[in-house]
């Protein structure tokens, strides 16, 4: 099985190596590492792995090209690897995915301390060191969106282009909108008691009614979603507590600072700001506010669709990542990118390049208290691996 390491950590009295697992897909000069978020594994990457490469077989075992051989160690593939537009590796696109620390197969350290979206991404650039990529296009999903932004900062050569999907800054802007649907979430969450109860209520909130109403064949697509997310949360392969409570972690002290966006701002690639309307766990506030401070590098595309709306609308999310590829690789100016105006596109996606003004009134004292109620709600969350689903 692949596996990288990619630092150490101490447990108790002895040094434990951290391992992340891996898989890879495709193959080709264009390079894109996806980063999947709170309590996902690699396989909740599987519409765009279809979509960017045309197939779910692993390439992790096939024999390396002559090409792609190189000398000893990762840094010397690095050296060697193609960069974006060379043609020894081919017009293809490679895409790799992982388990981040603490989720599926890979290492679960015990001390939420051992969790941060700047540790995060360092062991994605340490993945990156090991596959011998010098660039990739940096595609990241909500807490995976946070952690691709702490690689845009800290090593913003190593990337091609970087897309945002339903991310948030971190912090309070983790903390759901609050009104009667939610709260009515929140108190049927707390009462479930069976996979069957818990599934019931986080299909209302990964995907829109709309979509879960939708017809497939001879059933709707909510009894289709229902029984592949009572098997996943009854299965054995559930995330553990100290993992979950670490990622939360990284989630909760997650900050971009201003000399942060300005380094991504600056650095010359492309980024594309994707998110679903209608979700309700990452607010598409957040979302417009951080494609505004990152303008003119950003462009932002709206979609109808709820928090995973990678897997509610793959089409319209694969156009746009296919999009950043094509715009990068025929260099096109971060003005040109942006500058585009509001325009519903055939698939529905709203792109907005004009910057966008978001206005925010808080009472301090209620978001105090409902960042640590939610806090302590989400102690006792049983997270749920969601994985590709055929549509």
């Amino acid at each position: 099985m692949p596996y990288c390491e990619v630092g150490r950590y101490a447990d108790g009295d002895k040094w434990e190596d951290v391992r992340l697992f891996y898989r890879r897909y495709g193959r080709g000069a264009t390079k894109v590492l996806l980063i999947i978020g709170l309590a996902g594994t690699h396989d909740s990457w599987g519409p765009q792995i279809k979509g960017l490469t045309g197939s779910l077989e692993p390439a992790d075992d096939e024999p390396p090209r002559p090409d792609e051989e190189t000398g000893a160690g990762a840094a010397g593939a690095a050296e060697a690897a193609p960069s974006e537009g060379d043609d020894a590796g081919g017009d293809g696109i490679e895409v790799c995915c992982f388990d981040n620390r603490g989720v599926g197969r890979s290492s679960i350290p015990t001390n939420k301390s051992y969790y941060s979206t700047a540790i995060m991404a360092k062991d994605a650039l340490a993945l990156m060191d090991h596959l011998g990529w010098k660039k990739a296009h940096v595609f990241g999903h909500s807490m995976g969106a946070m952690i691709s932004c702490k690689l845009a900062a800290i090593a913003p050569h190593r990337l091609c282009s970087l897309a945002l999907l339903n991310v948030t800054g971190g912090g309070f802007q983790c903390f759901p909108k609050v009104d009667g649907q939610m709260l009515s979430l929140a108190f049927r969450f707390l009462r479930a008691k069976t996979p069957e109860e818990r599934a019931l209520v986080d299909l209302e909130t990964h995907y829109t009614k709309e979509y879960l109403e939708e017809t497939v064949g001879s059933c709707t697509r909510r009894m289709i979603l229902y029984q592949e997310y009572v098997k996943g949360i009854s299965s054995t392969g559930m995330q553990s507590n100290c993992g979950f409570e670490g990622q939360i972690n990284a989630c909760w002290t997650h900050n971009m600072t201003t000399k942060e966006l300005d380094t991504i701002r600056s650095a010359g690639f492309l980024i594309s700001v994707i998110h679903g309307r209608y979700d309700i766990i990452a607010q598409l506030c957040h979302a417009k506010r951080l494609a505004e401070r990152l303008l003119p590098a950003a462009r932002m595309v709206e979609l109808h669709g709820a928090h995973l709306v990678s897997h509610e609308r793959p089409d319209e999310v694969n156009n746009a990542l296919m999009d950043l590829i094509k715009a990068t690789k025929y260099a096109m100016k971060p003005e040109v990118w942006s500058a585009q105006p509001d325009n519903v596109s055939e698939t529905g996606a709203l792109i907005s390049g004009r910057p966008i003004t978001v206005t925010m009134r808080t009472d301090e004292g209620v978001i105090v208290m409902g960042f640590e109620h939610m806090r302590n709600i989400v102690k006792v969350m049983k997270p749920v691996r969601v994985s590709a689903i055929e549509s």
